[in-house]
């Protein structure tokens, strides 16, 4: 923990926005070092221009890459497209109009002009797509590095099922974008776009389309008094439309927008970073906590969210998501009852109990949203969740609401959790653990070379030869997910009250280890350095 976490950033944490733009223009990536190069990962390609990671021409080749694969799908229908308040946002939408209307796409922009978050955009592509009358499938960009520092931009694409898009996609948009930037941006179209550019208003749409998956009349009756900090992101202007437009007591804490971010706290690592569950990065919406009935944050797209309760402060993102369920499941008479809950390996096992008591499916699936998608496209999925506070889930009548993690959707609904049951969402997940037992859950990081990393990402749940953990019987070493069989990209190891998983990271010399205790600290303590050994026992055998 950085000595200055949870303090306001000074005028020597900001960045100088000129100088960002600036080398976004100027910078050239050299694509031979792979730090330069166009890399998607579970989010779109992420980088800053400082490092020449995010830089005009890799805006230009990624915009050219996505044109040529819709193409080579038949994507025929109008492409949505809209960009987040981080600084390096802007520039990349316009770089992305320009190639956009070089390739004469139709295009469809915020018709305000102003930001789009990630869950609007999801939105936009459903709507566009279940409509019998659209005859051509849409898809979408979003332009965001979502809570990462302000000198990052991220670039992502969305696919027509409106989620993010599979690894065969991406992988082609990568590679194709890399040979464009080798080649000298040979085949890039481009021209300017003003005046080529339809436009939507997702603001509108979306904020129209709530009432089809919240309860806002329970809201408006109790009388909660409702909390909304955007911090800083692209959500500010659709907190306040929805208290318009739906008559509920709801403020926005902060409604400051600038792309340095200075009224933020830093996060546990010195650096500032929009992390709504983070309590470092909430320090100074924390300090609200005691002035409404539930107080929310989201990041700069919107699409995770931090819940905050005057008795508890900032929930654990695991905690709230099996309040979340359990609500949910007992508060949607016309879900269909042969449909799942979906959530990922490394997220909590407390959900594994409540679905399991709620006489539910249990769909678990690897680490990121994507896998949640095709259920929630055909409704074999109600919930999706991830361990990082993302989420979605479907509507009243359990037809799509978002394939996209929607940080607005999830906040709105601790606001109805308070109005139906007259308990926040943290007094709700006490009684839970009276219920189930109070789980201990961490993650920490482990050394591993480049070489190390590679070989745990291909691990075998057979290659792990202990038959116990922390005392107890291992009853599954799991490389792939039990939801959808997909591969773990690395293993999970499992008893009757502990787990543990282990991935390599995407960008550190580390690996990732996560576990779960429900026998408290000290046995989760044991678990960990048990995992370790056990992981590192296995790779010393491949």
């Amino acid at each position: 923990m950085h000595e200055r976490a949870g303090t306001v950033a000074r005028p020597q944490d900001l960045i100088d926005v000129d100088q960002l733009i600036g080398a976004y223009y100027r910078n050239v990536p050299d694509v031979s070092d792979p730090a330069q190069r166009v890399a998607f990962g579970t989010s779109g390609h992420r980088g800053s221009s400082f490092k020449s990671s995010f830089n005009e021409q890799h805006i230009k080749a990624i915009t050219q890459a996505i044109v040529e694969y819709r193409a080579s799908q038949k994507i025929r229908g109008p492409l949505f497209i809209g960009r987040d308040t981080h600084a390096l946002s802007d520039p990349a939408e316009k770089t992305a109009l320009d190639v956009l209307a070089g390739n004469g796409v139709k295009v469809l922009a915020d018709s305000r002009g102003s930001w789009v978050p990630t869950p609007a955009l999801s939105r936009a592509i459903i709507v566009h797509n279940n409509n019998r009358d659209n005859t051509e499938l849409a898809d979408g960009i979003i332009i965001t590095p979502s809570h990462n520092p302000p000198e990052d931009g991220g670039f992502k694409y969305n696919p027509p099922h409106g989620g993010p898009a599979d690894s065969d996609a991406t992988t082609w948009i990568e590679n194709r974008a890399n040979e464009l930037i080798a080649g000298g941006l040979e085949g890039v179209r481009e021209v300017n776009s003003d005046n080529r550019i339809g436009t939507y208003d997702f603001r509108a749409a979306y904020v129209r389309d709530l009432a089809k998956v919240i309860d806002f009349e329970a809201i408006q009756r109790a009388g909660v008094r409702i909390g909304a900090d955007p911090l800083g992101g692209s959500s500010v202007e659709y907190w306040q439309l929805i208290g318009e437009t739906y008559g509920i007591d709801l403020t926005v804490v902060n409604p400051n927008v600038d792309p340095r971010w200075p009224f933020m706290t830093l996060d546990w690592d010195g650096k500032i970073r929009m992390d709504p569950s983070s309590p470092a990065a909430m320090a100074s919406v924390l300090a609200h906590k005691d002035d409404y009935d539930i107080l929310t944050g989201n990041d700069a797209d919107a699409d995770r969210h931090g819940i905050v309760t005057p008795s508890s402060g900032l929930m654990n993102p695991n905690h709230y998501l099996a309040v979340a369920i359990d609500y949910l499941a007992t508060n949607r008479p016309e879900w269909p009852r042969g449909a799942g809950i979906g959530k990922t390996l490394v997220s909590s096992s407390m959900i594994d109990r409540v679905v399991k008591s709620l006489r539910r499916n249990l769909v678990e699936v690897p680490v990121g949203f994507k896998w949640f998608v095709p259920g929630l496209m055909d409704g074999s999925i109600l919930f999706g969740g991830e361990e990082s506070a993302g989420a979605s889930f479907v509507q009243f009548d359990g037809s799509t609401w978002t394939t996209d993690k929607d940080g607005i959707l999830l906040a709105l609904l601790a606001a109805e959790i308070v109005a139906v049951t007259g308990k926040t969402p943290a007094h709700r997940y006490q009684e839970l653990t009276e219920q189930f037992g109070n789980p201990a859950y961490q993650r920490v990081d482990a050394p591993a070379t480049p070489a190390q990393k590679a070989v745990l990402k291909k691990l075998s749940g057979d290659s792990i030869t202990a038959t116990e953990l922390a005392g107890e019987p291992i009853l599954a070493k799991l490389s792939n997910a039990p939801g959808n069989n997909a591969a773990i990209g690395g293993v999970k190891v499992v008893t009757e009250n502990a787990w543990f998983a282990a991935r390599p990271s995407g960008t550190e010399d580390v690996y990732k280890i996560y576990a779960e205790s429900f026998n408290g600290p000290d046995h989760l303590a044991i678990v960990q350095a048990e995992a370790k050994a056990i992981v590192d026992a296995a790779l010393a055998a491949e």
